[in-house]
């Protein structure tokens, strides 16, 4: 990297985005995947739109509808377009990793849950994915979110026969009825409230488990398990903790939604004495408040989207559509708050937050990812990056910190480094500079800023 000087006025407090709106058109499956992508239509539907309620078989039964039948269903539980055609929205969302339990059926209408309010549990064994301790903890913490809003009291045991018997297992594992898919896919599957294996909770020990945003959280993944043990179903708002699709959360900010709340409370009923130990629930930005500011700006093909905590809007200039969504509904293993986004050369998103960055390629996370920002080659007194921009032109990169900056001397892919609250966006003929609330339109013309507006005026606010 070659070193230059130059003055930046309160650089240490930008935050420099760079991203250029891709003319990229939404990919379709290729026809050589054809057949593949429909052995995943059938395999999808039939573990997860099979089924229907029947409390004689552990609240499940066969039904008779049609593969569009059950694909529209599908559509509409995910709020997806409903077509009953299997399209890219559709594929990526079976994709996903995901819960074992089927989408349809409501445990509290057909199993009301379990008639005793003190119940057991026993972890059969451990994964050697992370210590014995992590793993107890995980399971006890994932019990707690639920006796926190019920009158239910938790007991581990550790022999004998407990009314919740939790266990890790590979494909066919034990006398258990359903089976294990191999790394991703399936993550994990329960059993409502009832005899059996009713309560039970098996975890597919090929996954990565771990205690963090790596691999697939134990506790998210418990929590939501336990929910089924104790008779929810699953739940089609995203905010859910028994939505079905994985999505990462920092447990230390884990919330139940309303959903997930009513939902059990409807079967046990509220905590007695204790109203003002309800988690918190999970609220979405005030689009067009007046403080309204992001964390990060890019774009994805023909979209542009805002980032800020949990959220993310996307914007489609050529209609001023504008559509409010989870993080986690398009990259379940990012974590919240990130802090730096932007579309590369290869069409491919590069998210930071603290010294980590991830690489995305439509909705997945290429393997390796997240990397520490040191690993690419910095001189070893750069201990952070202020700012970066990319030329797309050139392919070089220049990184700002203090009054220095470095410039990348080979054709390099266009990496982007950031912190604080301020984001610099192109969009065809100006750059928007992005600092809290508002943002300065700059004419790279004129080489001046040419007016200030606030930051939501994307959104028509």
């Amino acid at each position: 990297m070659e070193q230059k000087s130059v003055r930046m006025k309160n650089l240490s407090l930008l935050l420099l985005i760079y991203v250029a709106v891709s003319i990229a058109l939404p990919m379709h499956p290729e026809k050589d995947n054809e057949e593949e992508d429909i052995k995943l239509l059938q395999d999808y539907l039939n573990k997860f739109y099979e089924v229907e309620p029947d409390p004689n078989q552990l609240g499940w039964k066969r039904n008779a509808e049609s593969t569009t039948e059950k694909l529209r269903k599908m559509q509409d539980f995910f709020g997806l377009k409903v077509t009953g055609k299997l399209d890219t929205e559709t594929l990526e969302m079976m994709k996903k990793p995901r819960c074992g339990v089927p989408d349809v059926g409501l445990y509290g209408v057909t199993l009301p849950g379990w008639k005793k309010n003190k119940l057991t549990y026993r972890i059969v064994n451990h994964t050697p994915d992370m210590r014995k301790e992590d793993v107890d903890k995980a399971i006890q913490k994932a019990f707690k979110v639920w006796s926190t809003v019920t009158p239910l009291i938790f007991t581990r045991i550790h022999e004998g026969i407990a009314d919740i018997m939790i266990a890790f297992g590979t494909k066919v594992h034990g006398h258990c009825p359903r089976y294990f898919d191999g790394p991703l896919g399936v993550l994990a599957h329960a059993f409502p409230p009832g005899t059996g294996f009713g309560g039970d909770v098996h975890f597919d020990e090929d996954e990565d488990w771990t205690t963090g945003s790596a691999g697939f959280n134990l506790f998210l993944v418990a929590a939501h398990e336990v929910g089924h043990a104790l008779g929810l179903s699953h739940s089609s708002d995203q905010r859910a903790l028994m939505f079905p699709n994985y999505a990462y959360v920092n447990p230390s900010e884990f919330p139940l939604s309303p959903d997930d709340i009513s939902g059990i409370q409807s079967i046990y009923g509220s905590p007695p004495n204790a109203p003002d130990k309800r988690p918190a629930t999970p609220t979405s930005p005030k689009t067009c408040g007046s403080q309204m500011s992001f964390d990060a700006v890019t774009t994805l093909r023909r979209e542009v989207m805002f980032l800020k905590g949990r959220h993310l809007w996307r914007v489609y200039p050529d209609t001023s559509e504008v559509e409010l969504e989870l993080i986690s509904a398009f990259w379940p293993s990012l974590p919240s708050g990130i802090q730096a986004a932007y579309e590369n050369i290869k069409d491919q998103i590069l998210f930071f937050k603290g010294n980590n960055f991830w690489v995305i390629s439509g909705y997945q996370v290429l393997p390796g990812y997240p990397k520490n920002i040191n690993t690419l080659g910095f001189p070893k007194g750069v201990k952070k990056i202020d700012a970066a921009v990319c030329n797309k032109n050139t392919g070089k990169t220049y990184f700002f910190t203090g009054d220095k900056y470095w410039r990348t001397l080979g054709n390099y892919s266009c990496f982007l480094f950031a912190q604080d609250k301020i984001s610099l966006f192109l969009f065809p003929g100006f750059f928007y500079f992005f600092h809290g609330s508002k943002q300065q339109e700059f004419d790279p013309n004129a080489k001046k800023v040419i007016r200030e507006i606030k930051s939501n005026s994307w959104f028509k606010c």
